[in-house]
């Protein structure tokens, strides 16, 4: 039986008209597309699961903020507004707004990390990782082995872990070690959250061989949730009380803001107490970023994350959010479709690997999955396998992923509980048929972060 559907904590005061394409019409956009589901006009998708970044739905308070925002270019109220708000959840410092994720690792890892240096992660995410292989450094992963058996129920699969992290450090020696990474909630095993505990036995470890210890926050709110319902010595705590917490157990993060800030635009990058470092952050910002009060953003911007960054906190809020992807999740469950259990924060992660077993990694089984899911119903998901962990920076050749995922994220406040039954649907109709599904190979590919332009064809 389906879990019930957890009620929006909030009512429709604007709708925006959905495309509905026939079959026929999507199997052309796909080929024009390349088969690569980035290469799609937003006009061609009915419902749009590519990400949940930056394509949440504003609140009405975000939006009046956006009409009184101060566009000043050095010192605008909508900063101030901003960096107090950060301050007062995340309890650093210095705050740096920048305009959006990749943009605070461009910003930040080059000061950290360089040639024959080492970066150690729960799970590194691709745009992460390729940061740390253009500073010249190597990235390596430590998740725990529970992350890999996907049919299984374990709280907390974002964690790090811990024996094979100390490993590391010590054959790698500490020296060489220029950041431990802490993703919260892991994306790339499936959404999975990071337990306190293991947050603070991951900080004791970076400590005690003096590496920085660096959070990427993009979806901390969903982590603190997970950690409130999950781990008994926080059940009675506020969600901003764990959220300080954890972040007190770091030295930096860096956020794109445009996932659990629920804004369109927008990224952030946070130090405890490093004044030296904050000075070499500023001058990275002014030079990629433009002037450090704005930090590549406009006004508007600010001044709706600085809204939103509270908004995303909210207790009900959470609930309604995480809520809605466990719904999705029970639908599969009855439908006898394999995904990574327990369900994400940010999504439902397929295991693509298990539902097309007869596509090998280097077919691309995940984004066969979700060109598919496009096919069938005019969904757009996204690769989260072998296809995006892309090349060997130094072999070149192809690396294989722990995880075939088709990744199913979903925007805040944007789909209702019929969307998500209509990707369900689809999801069963492509299990019926799976036997005919073919794999695809590549015909171009960039160097870097390539399955945003990747071009792709299907294996005969």
């Amino acid at each position: 039986m389906s879990k019930k559907y957890v009620c929006e904590p909030f009512r429709i005061k604007m709708v925006e008209p959905l495309p509905i394409l026939s079959r026929e019409e999507r199997l052309t956009n796909i080929k024009i597309a390349k088969y690569n589901l980035f290469n799609l006009h937003s006009t061609d998708v009915t419902i749009d699961l590519l990400t949940d970044s930056g394509t949440n739905a504003m609140s009405d308070a975000q939006w009046a903020g956006v009409m009184i925002a101060d566009e000043s270019y050095a010192g605008a109220k909508s900063y101030y507004h901003l960096t107090q708000n950060a301050k007062d959840i995340f309890g650093y410092e210095f705050i740096q707004p920048v305009h959006q994720g990749r943009a605070a690792e461009k910003v930040l890892l080059p000061i950290l990390l360089g040639p024959k240096k080492y970066a150690i992660a729960n799970t590194f995410f691709d745009t992460t990782r390729a940061h740390v292989e253009l500073t010249g450094a190597r990235c390596i992963d430590c998740i725990v082995p529970e992350a890999l058996e996907i049919s299984t129920f374990a709280p907390f699969k974002g964690n790090m872990d811990l024996e094979k992290l100390e490993e590391t450090i010590l054959t790698l020696k500490p020296e060489n070690i220029g950041l431990i990474t802490m993703t919260i909630t892991n994306n790339s095993c499936g959404g999975q959250p990071v337990s306190m505990e293991n947050m603070r036995q991951t900080s004791e470890i970076a400590h005690r061989y003096h590496i920085p210890l660096m959070i990427d926050a993009a979806r901390y709110a969903e982590n603190a949730y997970f950690v409130q319902q999950r781990e008994p010595e926080w059940k009675s705590a506020s969600i901003r009380t764990i959220v300080k917490t954890m972040f007190s157990y770091a030295d930096v993060f860096t956020m794109s803001a445009k996932k659990d800030a629920i804004v369109n635009m927008g990224g952030l990058i946070g130090i405890k107490n490093d004044a030296n470092l904050y000075q070499k952050l500023m001058v990275n910002t002014i030079s990629y970023e433009g002037y450090i009060t704005y930090g590549g953003m406009s006004g508007r911007d600010l001044e709706a994350l600085a809204i939103g960054l509270k908004e995303g906190l909210q207790q009900e809020f959470l609930e309604y959010r995480i809520g809605q992807v466990e719904y999705l999740a029970s639908r599969l469950d009855e439908a006898n479709i394999p995904y990574q259990k327990p369900a994400g924060g940010h999504g439902v992660f397929i295991d693509a690997k298990a539902l097309l077993p007869h596509i090998p990694a280097n077919q691309f089984p995940a984004q066969a999955l979700a060109i598919e899911l496009y096919i069938e119903a005019g969904i757009r998901s996204c690769d989260v396998g072998s296809l995006l962990l892309g090349n060997d920076p130094d072999t070149k050749e192809q690396l294989v992923a722990p995880f075939e995922f088709t990744r199913l994220a979903i925007p805040r406040r944007v789909y209702t509980q019929s969307h998500l039954d209509v990707i369900v649907d689809a999801l069963i109709e492509i299990k019926n048929r799976r036997d005919s599904i073919r794999g695809y190979k590549i015909v171009k590919e960039a160097p870097v972060l390539r399955h945003f332009t990747i071009e792709l064809e299907p294996i005969a």
